[in-house]
């Protein structure tokens, strides 16, 4: 058992450190009485979204001393088991004589729980929580927690937050001028190196991406799942990122893994590609017009943050801007997102929304064009889908074919367009 004395020094430093600390407010919005998860891959910014839910309780008039933050990776609470939970609400009412508001920050580290949060919600306390495992959503935690808790996926900054943090200001007319120059030369950026947050602060960007991703490979994968062929999941991650764009099946992806002398089998690709999405490196697209085996079976996958994603290519920027793409369509509709591969393919295909999207580097190609085009207005026929765009790196016009308007749109002046 943790010493009562040390909770209390954490829960005092703690208690201070987090209404004190500089945020960076982001758009969110929260139920007043909502208990909240927060999800998402390491250092989006899901602890600041703690600090900022914090500081505007206080600013609304909740005393500093109501608060009850505390990080679940704290060194000093490494020893920290699922009995000392309970712990740390006692040591809080001999300190003080309110009812806490709780804020548990990557919790998942504490074996069950998920049984201790849900005791929260019964006793009525508020209460925010924050980790970087997708376990927290399984059907079972889902079931222990009884729809007591709100899930809020966090995601990296838009370009949008990107372009305000970066101190660039939006005028009314911001696509003409010197300011459109700035717009696009952090786009650059934003396009290779992705939104994660703390990297507005670094000078070495992928260097501090690659070392992100070291901690979540050896961190959040191979040492919390126990995986034995940390080899084997290197060269997943790697065909995964290569195969960005492409639909790909467990069985394609064992025998590429198998191509390069490590055998291994179909139920273990299906484990690894679980664990990659439970960590929030990954997420994936299925087929909309596919069967129901194949659309779990045979997924396009994409990477959380295309920084990351950027680590793993060489020449990809057609990998990269479908990328972004998916990124910000996914935060927007959620499971309404699909892929389109019958006859046609279409990158994206939202039917509840009544959109179809390719996603296309350049259209100057004849044969690209075409393609492209083709595909939208197939799809457009055959399922009365209104709202048709073309996603570019720079091209802009409108196309109309058979009485059917299409969009060119660049995707930086999409992504500014796009309400958060």
């Amino acid at each position: 058992m943790v010493d009562k004395d040390k909770i209390k020094d954490i829960i005092k430093y703690f208690q201070d450190y987090a209404a004190k600390v500089e945020v960076s407010p982001r758009p969110i919005f929260l139920e007043e009485y909502g208990n909240y998860v927060f999800v998402g891959l390491r250092r989006v910014g899901k602890t600041y979204m703690l600090f900022q839910q914090i500081q505007q309780l206080i600013l609304s008039g909740i005393p500093q001393q109501q608060i009850l933050y505390i990080n679940f990776e704290e060194e000093r609470l490494a020893e920290l088991t699922t009995s000392d939970l309970s712990l740390i609400l006692d040591c809080y009412s001999e300190m003080f004589d309110y009812k806490p508001i709780l804020f548990l920050d990557e919790i998942q580290l504490i074996d069950k729980w998920e049984k201790f949060a849900r005791r929260l919600a019964d006793s009525k306390y508020r209460v925010y929580i924050s980790g970087s495992n997708a376990k927290m959503l399984s059907g079972e935690i889902a079931t222990t927690l009884g729809g007591r808790y709100l899930i809020k996926e966090v995601y990296p900054l838009s370009f949008r937050e990107y372009v305000e943090k970066k101190g660039i200001e939006l005028s009314e007319n911001w696509q003409y001028g010197n300011e459109r120059i700035a717009i696009i030369k952090a786009f650059e950026e934003y396009f290779y190196y992705g939104g994660l947050p703390e990297l507005l602060f670094f000078n070495e960007k992928h260097q501090w991406l690659n070392s992100l991703y070291q901690k979540i490979f050896f961190g959040d994968l191979i040492a919390r799942y126990d995986i034995r062929n940390s080899f084997a999941m290197k060269i997943l991650v790697k065909k995964l990122a290569e195969s960005v764009r492409q639909p790909i099946s467990y069985s394609r992806m064992a025998n590429i893994v198998s191509t390069v002398g490590i055998k291994i089998g179909k139920s273990t690709i299906i484990e690894y590609v679980e664990h990659l999405t439970e960590t929030w490196l990954v997420f994936s697209l299925p087929n909309y017009i596919a069967k129901l085996a194949d659309r779990e079976s045979n997924r396009k996958y994409y990477f959380a943050d295309n920084g990351i994603l950027n680590l793993f290519l060489f020449d990809g920027e057609t990998a990269l801007l479908e990328n972004l793409v998916a990124i910000e369509l996914r935060k927007r509709y959620g499971d309404e997102l699909f892929f389109y591969n019958k006859n046609v393919e279409v990158d994206f295909f939202l039917p509840e929304q009544q959109m179809a999207i390719q996603a296309c580097y350049s259209l100057s190609d004849t044969d690209t064009r075409k393609r492209e085009v083709n595909a939208l207005l197939q799809v457009s026929k055959q399922w009365q889908i209104t709202k048709l765009l073309i996603i570019t790196k720079d091209d802009g016009e409108i196309i109309v074919e058979d009485a059917v308007q299409i969009e060119v749109v660049p995707i930086w002046k999409w992504l500014l367009n796009i309400k958060n």
